[in-house]
This record gives C-alpha cells, structure tokens and sequence, in this order.
C-alpha cells in the first residue's frame, strides 16, 4: 500500500468517514476529531508510518492537508 493510501485509510477508519470527506477535513469539522480523535489519529499514523512525532508537530497537525506536510518535512514521508 502507498503512503497516500495508507494515510487516507487512517483518516477513514479512525472517523468512519468516506475520502471526500476525509481529504479536506479539519481538526474538530466534525465530532469525532476533537482531542481524544486526536490522540488516536496521531497514534495510528505513527504505527501506520513507523514514527513518533514530537509534541509541537502533534499540536500542529490541524488538518489532512497540514498533517501531509508535516509528515514529509518532518519525518521524510513521501506522498
């Protein structure tokens, strides 16, 4: 599975949500990505991706968009 994939996949199966939604989602667009949402995406994609982020990247991560960039800039993840 490609790295895109497997980051949408996340997305979908932590918000049960399809991927029209999931590609512009923001932090708290919907109920479910409030803080513990939060805990539980971001531990998923560090297993997901084999890393572990540092705080203030977690704190960054405000979107499907940001967390794309974070994860390349950051922690060499290549969409």
């Amino acid at each position: 599975m490609e790295n895109n994939e497997k980051y949408l996949k996340v997305f979908m199966d932590i918000f049960e949500i399809p991927k029209d939604e999931a590609i512009v989602l923001k932090y708290q667009d919907i109920d479910d990505w409030d803080s513990v949402g939060h805990f539980n995406l971001i531990n998923e994609l560090e297993e997901a991706f084999d890393i572990m982020m540092e705080t203030d990247d977690i704190i960054d991560f405000s979107s499907f968009d940001k967390g794309k960039e974070i994860l390349t800039q950051k922690y060499d993840v290549e969409f």
